[in-house]
């Protein structure tokens, strides 16, 4: 929504002094959401993400807004990582002893 530069959402980005930057933020969600949903680089793609998103909730807590915009996605990538690869919260089960 960032990169179509919606209203709407250029409009909270004015009130932090960034309404030049939707384009290259929405750019990014997009690329980081793109390296989540493969396999391959879903560990990649869910730090990106998390750092994303955690930077957003410290910048809206910085200028006293609400802090639910970023965290409700957040939660939901988090979740959706719980459910792909637990091994992200809880590490790998599985052991590699080489002699």
């Amino acid at each position: 929504m960032k990169a179509m530069h919606l209203p709407w959402s250029v409009d909270g980005l004015v009130k932090f002094n960034l309404p030049n930057s939707a384009t290259t933020l929405g750019i990014m969600e997009i690329a980081f959401i793109i390296l989540f949903a493969f396999p391959k680089t879903m560990r990649f793609g869910f730090i990106l993400i998390s750092c994303y998103f955690s930077g957003a909730m410290a910048t809206e807590l910085s200028h006293d807004g609400s802090m639910l915009n970023p965290a409700i996605p957040l939660l939901l990538v988090w979740i959706t990582a719980f459910l792909r690869d637990r091994s992200i919260f809880f590490g790998s089960t599985e052991t590699n002893i080489t002699q």
